[in-house]
């Protein structure tokens, strides 16, 4: 138990015993006496919590992070408490910064605008001790309000705050982080969703100013390419002619130990790749030359620096197009969509370089003709039964009986292949078309540059 004692001039000081039996005395100075009484109630709190060993209230807790510097002090001095840390917003946010210098320049461009938007909110110098839960919620209100952020910009920011957070607790520098649970909604991926058909694409090559935008575009529609960076770190020692497989370096998931994978050179690719191999100057060394955009994506920013954009915004106007929501990576998409309606989909995320997950919620799109041939693969399995039921139905030699014996008046019946027959037909179908799916035709043009 403590108590409180009454010092000239209206002073107080409260006195009470640890648990090895010495006392302590904390002087409050001059306050009104309720104001006393409310700080020996969380003293008691916090003496019961020491000497038992179980948690702390919540309401102390709560009370312990808004006092002020010089009584949490003097609670350490007494051992109730630990000592206060002084960290602050911006020395969190630093001591964050230099311990992932692994970030990408566009990815350190990201983590600047969501610890900018931090600082900006709780100010630089706003303790982390004094960011409680309720804080925490009025950041994800005023980046909804004030800033008028979209859904996926709100979800990006929040879960780049609990990153740092959640520094701060692994480091001992709070004991739980308040943004745990604090989300927003991304919103509904498919509303920036394009699909940009063959015909669309072809279109575009057609507006292409010269063999390098062709080969872009094709890169990223029809290879299924990130662009700019994938596109632009293709390299010409990564294409296997005899093979039909390129080598793809991914800079955005090398850190993952995912710095490049094979892809196809799929057919509606391939004679770009040719065209691209014709005009490779001697000494030149991927696939877009080197001297273009390479340089570019070296500085601050990388890869933004290049500038794809501009000029393939450009090309879709002249090719009569309406822009769509994120240019390159629907070209992507599309690709992922195209190549799931014909191969597995964890082979596909194989390629595309993504995952199950994210391919199905952010990349892969459906369309009518996924709904047409739904409906009828729906009919041939209800007249594969109908026929079934009918085969049964019949009676011995009656269901082969042929147009003659039938005579005028009957329905003939046609024979129906056996089982055997049917299934040894079958399988041979599938498999010559599993040998030769996704294969360029025979031509001499695809037979492989030689040297």
């Amino acid at each position: 138990m403590a108590s409180i004692c009454k010092d000239p001039g209206g002073k107080k000081r409260i006195l009470f015993v640890d648990g090895n039996g010495k006392r302590w005395p904390i002087r409050l100075g001059k306050m009104p006496l309720a104001d006393a009484r409310t700080i020996k109630s969380h003293i008691e709190s916090l003496l019961a919590s020491k000497v038992s060993g179980r948690a702390l209230d919540n309401e102390t807790a709560a009370w312990m992070r808004d006092i002020p510097d010089g009584l949490a002090d003097k609670l350490a001095a007494t051992g109730l408490t630990a000592k206060r840390e002084n960290t602050n917003i911006d020395d969190l946010i630093k001591n964050f910064l230099s311990v992932n210098t692994h970030f990408k320049p566009s990815t350190q461009s990201n983590w600047a605008q969501a610890t900018g938007d931090l600082k900006k909110h709780f100010g630089g110098d706003c303790r982390i001790l004094s960011i409680g839960r309720a804080e925490a919620e009025g950041y994800r209100q005023w980046l909804l309000t004030t800033r008028k952020l979209s859904s996926a910009t709100i979800a990006k920011r929040l879960q780049r705050t609990r990153q740092i957070f959640t520094h701060a607790v692994r480091h001992g520098q709070l004991d739980k982080s308040p943004f745990d649970g604090i989300r927003h909604a991304s919103g509904d991926p498919s509303k920036r969703q394009h699909y940009i058909s063959v015909e669309e694409t072809e279109r575009l090559i057609d507006a292409a100013p010269n063999w390098v935008w062709r080969t872009i575009i094709a890169l990223a529609r029809y290879g299924g390419l990130r662009c700019p960076s994938e596109v632009l770190s293709l390299q010409l020692s990564g294409l296997d002619w005899q093979r039909g497989a390129m080598t793809v370096m991914s800079p955005k998931t090398e850190h993952h130990e995912k710095g490049s994978r094979i892809v196809p050179m799929f057919e509606q690719l391939r004679p770009y790749l040719d065209e691209a191999w014709e005009m490779a100057e001697e000494g030149q060394t991927h696939v877009i030359p080197e001297t273009l955009y390479l340089p570019s994506a070296q500085g601050k920013h990388g890869w933004i620096n290049c500038n794809l954009r501009t000029t393939f915004q450009k090309i879709v106007d002249r090719a009569g197009l309406e822009a769509w929501p994120r240019l390159f990576q629907n070209l992507r998409a599309s690709c992922e969509s195209d190549l799931a309606r014909e191969y597995p989909i964890a082979t596909v995320c194989k390629w595309i370089g993504n995952t199950v997950a994210i391919a199905a919620k952010h990349y892969i799109q459906v369309d009518d003709r996924d709904f047409e041939r739904a409906i009828q693969g729906t009919k041939r399995v209800a007249q594969n039964q109908a026929q079934s039921t009918h085969e049964k139905a019949g009676k011995g030699p009656q269901a082969l009986v042929t147009p003659q014996e039938a005579g005028e008046g009957h329905n003939y019946i046609k024979p129906a292949a056996s089982k055997g027959l049917r299934s040894l037909a079958g399988r041979y179908s599938k498999s010559f078309q599993d040998k030769n799916l996704g294969r360029c035709p025979r031509k001499d043009s695809n037979l492989g540059p030689t040297d």
